[in-house]
């Protein structure tokens, strides 16, 4: 039986790549397939909702911040935010004194960023540490995934998700319980990494974004476009504006690049590094401070060709 694209249901798939965890060590391979036709691509992998939040819960590093680690999100505006590339999440796009449910919130930062802002602000988070900060700081954050009978039909005025989308099991049929608690007119903006940029061309099996098996869906604006069609949502444009950080970033992953089910030395908070490993890093750091990187990520942004896209999305 042959392979169908999740978005199109094409059967023009190929495997590209085999991935690893690359990062956090959870154990397994997992085929990385590409749709000919939307040019989606997709891992050849399937989670329950238990596997899923056990990834998150016991493999993401957020289970060992502390409650001093929580920081609201700020505001960044100006030329050093520019070129920082700070607007790149969908969050910051988000006006003032409306009602917002950023799904994914992460480690509850944006929820008290929105609450700043004279928001009505909720927030979704699959793993489940982020509870003690919403209960140390009053958010209102539900744990688990996503369940549009948690909230109110036609409720909210925004939607985000930040680099989240590619984590669902079922895109498409994400965003379609996404609208039923979105207001008529509503916005859905959507932050996610750009498979078709320059990153993923040039780093191939080592792209950061790949991120086995946490990110199962890489989309291209053409079957981001697809999937919102499916749901009876419009597209209504595409920005590409990625953070000038994630090329450090990149260059570190590249240079701890672990073997098969092992945990990264950079990406694991309390691992022992090499001497010649914190030497690389700190040139790495150094480089950093030259601001190449930054005019590097301004210049594929600007090309059209960055590593994160923004989608903004309406309810008709």
């Amino acid at each position: 039986m042959p392979l169908l694209c999740p978005i199109c249901s094409s059967e023009y798939c190929h495997v590209c790549y085999v991935l690893s965890d690359d990062r956090h060590g959870y154990p397994g391979t997992f085929p990385l397939i590409s749709c000919y036709s939307c040019r989606h691509r997709f891992l050849e992998a399937t989670f329950d909702q238990a596997q899923i939040v056990e990834q998150y819960t016991c493999y993401y590093p957020r289970r060992s911040f502390t409650l001093e680690d929580y920081q609201p999100s700020v505001e960044v505006r100006g030329i050093a935010a520019w070129f920082n590339g700070a607007s790149r999440s969908a969050y910051s796009r988000v006006p003032r004194n409306v009602r917002v449910l950023d799904i994914g919130c992460g480690f509850g930062e944006t929820v008290g960023y929105h609450q700043g802002r004279g928001c009505e602000a909720h927030g979704m988070e699959a793993d489940e540490n982020v509870q003690r900060v919403a209960d140390r700081f009053g958010l209102n954050i539900k744990t688990g995934m996503f369940d549009p009978e948690a909230y109110e039909t036609d409720y909210f005025d925004y939607v985000t998700l930040d680099q989240v989308l590619e984590h669902m099991t079922d895109p498409c049929a994400a965003l379609l319980d996404i609208k039923s608690v979105l207001k008529p007119g509503g916005r859905i903006i959507i932050s996610a990494p750009n498979v078709e940029g320059w990153g993923a061309r040039l780093f191939r099996k080592r792209w950061i974004n790949w991120h086995a098996p946490y990110h199962l869906h890489h989309f291209s604006r053409r079957s981001l476009r697809l999937a919102a069609e499916q749901a009876g949502l419009v597209l209504e444009r595409t920005e590409t504006i990625t953070a000038s950080e994630w090329l450090h970033y990149q260059w570190a992953h590249l240079a701890t690049y672990p073997e098969s089910g092992v945990p990264s030395v950079y990406w694991t908070p309390s691992a022992e590094q090499s001497h010649a490993i914190r030497v690389v890093l700190k040139g790495l750091l150094l480089l950093r401070r030259t601001g190449i990187n930054h005019l590097i990520t301004r210049f594929f942004d600007l090309c059209g060709t960055g590593d994160n896209c923004l989608y903004f999305l309406r309810k008709p």
